[in-house]
């Protein structure tokens, strides 16, 4: 089994019931074993724009995400522009997390960061030390590697299936089980 670490992708096992995490795909940006686990849930989007949420932010017609449970009161983002935009922090190939957020309205005023570059967050997804380890022992969670695309390129509602299927054998098979038990 692959371990959780900076740059992959936590993938909820198909019968999750916990409200916050169900067919959730997890961008992990953050993962020691001392300090535990941050990262962001890619596939929740909320009925809100970034410059609906933040007062002085430049026009800008970009969804915001729920990250997570943690936090909510917080902004985060990530994106695909870590080469122009200060103190971003590389997650994966092609993925950043963070970086100057005056910088950022600045690039996006000047068009050279635009919705399709950047996802933004409302809070975030944590676990403490072992928390995360303990759920995949019971089989929670299953990791996958991360694609840039699934950020950038696929839509949400697909996203979830979409990894699932891209991983093969199985887990191609776990994709296709309804989201309710009705349907069976």
């Amino acid at each position: 089994m692959s371990k959780p670490r900076k740059g992959k992708l936590l993938v909820s096992e198909p019968f999750m019931m916990d409200g916050n995490f169900k067919r959730s795909a997890v961008l992990i940006c953050e993962h020691t074993l001392a300090e535990g686990t941050v990262g962001f849930i890619l596939n929740k989007p909320i009925d809100m724009k970034i410059d609906e949420l933040v007062g002085d932010f430049p026009e800008m017609d970009a969804q915001v995400y729920y990250g997570g449970p943690v936090a909510n009161d917080t902004l985060h983002y990530v994106h695909n522009k870590g080469e122009i935009l200060d103190n971003s922090v590389e997650v994966a190939k092609g993925v950043y997390w963070g970086g100057d957020f005056e910088k950022l309205k600045f690039l996006i005023k000047n068009g050279l960061v635009e919705a399709k570059n950047i996802r933004f967050f409302l809070g975030y997804s944590g676990w403490s030390e072992g928390q995360l380890e303990a759920e995949m022992e019971i089989g929670s969670w299953v990791i996958a590697n991360m694609d840039p695309n699934y950020i950038f390129q696929l839509s949400p509602k697909l996203l979830w299936e979409q990894i699932l299927k891209n991983m093969g054998s199985v887990y191609s098979v776990i994709s296709q089980v309804p989201d309710s038990n009705n349907l069976n």
